[in-house]
């Protein structure tokens, strides 16, 4: 193995929120953490995030490179994967966790809204499962742990673009968990409920307490209770586990 003999990781979304706690999750000196990150509405604020997951990740001992990177561009996803296998020789870990939200009425979404979600939210997970996991083959071990939603299980009403998004990547996992596990490589999926995050933060009050209300164990969960899940999927404790979604919800679906 190259890179001094390190695990690499890639995480896509990792310059904040959920992505930032999942690099976190894998933080130590013998892992190597590649993750991308894009705004067209605010590349320089972006970018200040990513800085800040390197910062912490530096500080907690461990390595990582950043790059601007948008998912839903096969020629940019493959440019990214060609660079981090030429630089590491191998990639271990896959985590897609890219994704974004355009809620709206179906009604009055527009077409726009429709593709840029799932451009991203799906196609982006195409892209980078395509082209991470012919490194995982050649090596005959991998592990990709895909960031899907309790909404793609449940639905959610203004969230049609958003759900049929997370539904296609359950269904995705399941398809390639099949596909590529004779080779060592599993593929699972963890489906979140109300975490708090920027994303949710923007959410009208009234919404929040009828999403709390939803929820047995009473509060909103953590960046960090997803990120523990996908570091337990990533190790060697869940070699005999594929082709699963795992709801981190506090009981919101049972």
């Amino acid at each position: 193995m190259e890179n001094n003999g390190k695990r690499i990781v890639v995480v896509t979304g990792g310059s904040r929120g959920i992505g930032r706690a999942i690099c976190l999750s894998f933080t130590n000196p013998d892992t190597m953490i590649y993750f991308n990150y894009f705004s067209p509405a605010d590349p320089e604020g972006e970018k200040t995030h990513a800085n800040e997951t390197e910062r912490l990740i530096r500080n907690a001992g461990g390595a990582s490179q950043s790059a601007s990177v948008n998912v839903m561009s096969e020629a940019e996803v493959k440019d990214f994967f060609d660079r981090i296998i030429s630089e590491s020789r191998r990639i271990d870990v896959l985590v897609n966790n890219a994704g974004i939200t355009k809620d709206k009425l179906l009604i009055r979404m527009t077409e726009k809204d429709w593709d840029d979600v799932l451009d991203i939210n799906l196609k982006g997970t195409f892209h980078c499962t395509r082209f991470a996991v012919r490194a995982m083959i050649n090596q005959r071990y991998g592990r990709i742990i895909n960031i899907a939603s309790i909404v793609g299980v449940i639905g959610n009403a203004g969230q049609a673009n958003y759900v049929a998004s997370k539904a296609g990547i359950i269904g995705l996992t399941k398809a390639t968990a099949k596909e590529f596990a004779l080779r060592g490589i599993t593929v699972n999926a963890i489906a979140p409920g109300f975490i708090e995050t920027d994303m949710t933060a923007l959410l009208p009050e009234k919404i929040k307490e009828a999403m709390l209300s939803q929820i047995p164990l009473g509060r909103p969960g953590k960046p960090e209770d997803v990120a523990g899940v996908v570091a337990f999927l990533a190790s060697g404790q869940a070699d005999y586990i594929t082709g699963q979604v795992i709801h981190v919800s506090g009981g919101m679906y049972i």
